[in-house]
């Protein structure tokens, strides 16, 4: 009896390009994949945290910008709204710019473009520019969003179906984590009574070092250069554009949130630049932290399930929010903040590792078996993530825009919030009904028997 030939090694490569890559496959993963999926995790997290820092950062520099600016309120949440508006948008192309250029390719290049917002923000930054002038230098800041497009996409690629969950989890989440640090960079600079250009100057070399060690130690994976047909086929299926929805529930509200925290605290509450920055931080901060284990229990329970009871729970913390805010209770009003921005970070985890679920399931219903199902899986779900990031991102268009309405409307946020619960209810409405409805006829993350004929549903993904 002849011995199993032994999985081809995942470095034959030419400039760093890998010909062989096949993680379903246990023993190659096992021998080899494994070590090369995690140092590419690892260095694609670090750049698409600072992308999350450059995206976010006027969420900051707005707590910067005292009455010597000449910006009113709705000035602030109205540049805050651009800039999400702009991360959003360029997802699209950063989605498709890893198979045509590969995975490590892009995140130098995406990684060194974070010093134009950089750089151009240290510049203005001071009293007298005006505000169309913010509003062109925030705009540049909208590609840091992208980032996380194309890194979720490639990451996508990199790890086999039964650990998606915790890596796509782990990848997004210290991406996320971007967001609070930044936001405690400014605390510290804030405090120690500096100003606005020292936080920018601090992220310029570290944009530098980011994409120097993605050249050194990440990969480009061959099976997924020049298949930009994926993303086309992907916005084709229905499923990506539930999917986008659900995501504008959970990741919108995180990046919105994220982006106008500070600026409800300080309008509603009268909190100082100094006081609203001691809170800012902690909401984004479990945020991130809390989605690689959402991911980890979708990998356990199924997605459509936590995210469900997820948007229960998103639901009932904007109820306390509504009713915090009516009774201006400041310490209810954070706590109840703060457990949403928990809530909406789990329901990330979840959201996404429902995306890859739903492909293979289609795959298995579709009579695919092995790696032929699985590659099918990869190539629809690495394609749809960045479309539904795009969509899901413009979520924090719409808080921002609301919070904006609702000031100028009412003085308070509260009619914001209404909003926001009603959009759960629909959420929460839309899973039950599309992933958990029907019975489950077999589970989407799991193969089906050999001797059964594969059917297509969508409980457990």
């Amino acid at each position: 009896m002849t011995a199993s030939p032994a999985p081809a090694p995942p470095t034959t490569r030419g400039g760093r390009w890998i010909q062989h890559w096949d993680p379903e496959d246990e023993t190659f993963w096992q021998q080899s994949g494994e070590k090369t999926a995690r140092r590419n995790l690892l260095f694609s997290v670090l750049s698409e945290h600072i992308g999350f820092s450059v995206w976010t950062m006027w969420s900051v520099l707005v707590l910067f910008m005292g009455p010597e600016y000449g910006l009113t309120p709705a000035d602030k949440f109205l540049l805050t709204s651009m800039v999400t508006l702009v991360g959003a948008v360029v997802r699209v192309p950063y989605t498709f710019a890893v198979a045509l250029f590969g995975g490590r390719n892009w995140t130098i290049v995406s990684a060194g473009l974070l010093l134009v917002p950089t750089v151009a923000a240290f510049a203005v930054m001071e009293p007298g520019t005006s505000f169309s002038t913010f509003l062109l230098v925030g705009l540049l800041a909208g590609i840091g969003g992208g980032n996380f497009a194309s890194s979720m996409t490639n990451i996508n690629a990199f790890f086999p179906l039964r650990k998606k969950g915790w890596a796509l989890g782990l990848n997004a989440g210290g991406g996320n984590i971007g967001v609070p640090v930044i936001q405690l960079a400014a605390l510290a600079i804030i405090g120690a009574g500096g100003g606005p250009r020292v936080l920018l100057g601090i992220y310029i070399p570290l944009i530098v070092v980011a994409a120097v060690l993605a050249a050194l130690y990440m990969d480009n994976l061959a099976s997924v250069k020049n298949d930009t047909g994926a993303a086309w086929d992907a916005a084709r299926d229905a499923h990506t554009w539930i999917m986008s929805f659900l995501y504008i529930g959970t990741f919108g509200s995180f990046i919105g949130y994220s982006f106008a925290f500070g600026q409800v605290l300080q309008n509603q509450f009268d909190r100082t630049p100094l006081e609203a920055a001691y809170v800012t931080f902690v909401g984004p901060l479990l945020g991130s932290l809390i989605r690689p284990v959402g991911g980890r229990l979708a990998d356990h329970y199924g997605g459509s399930l936590i995210t469900l009871w997820n948007f229960v729970g998103m639901g009932a913390a904007t109820a306390v929010l509504i009713a915090a805010s009516m009774a201006e209770s400041l310490a209810l009003f954070t706590v109840a903040f703060v457990v949403l921005f928990v809530l909406t970070g789990l329901g990330n985890g979840s959201t996404y590792k429902m995306i890859p679920g739903i492909f293979q399931a289609k795959a298995l219903a579709k009579g695919f078996e092995g790696e032929e199902a699985a590659a099918y899986g990869r190539r629809l779900s690495g394609a749809s993530m960045g479309l539904i990031g795009a969509v899901g991102a413009l979520g924090g268009v719409g808080i921002n825009l609301a919070f904006r309405q609702s000031f100028l409307s009412h003085g308070s946020g509260t009619g914001a919030f209404v909003a926001f619960l009603a959009c759960y209810a629909v959420c929460f409405a839309v899973t039950w009904a599309v992933y958990l409805r029907r019975p489950a006829a077999g589970r989407a993350d799991t193969a089906a028997a050999p001797e059964e004929k594969p059917q297509l549903s969508y409980a457990r993904v």
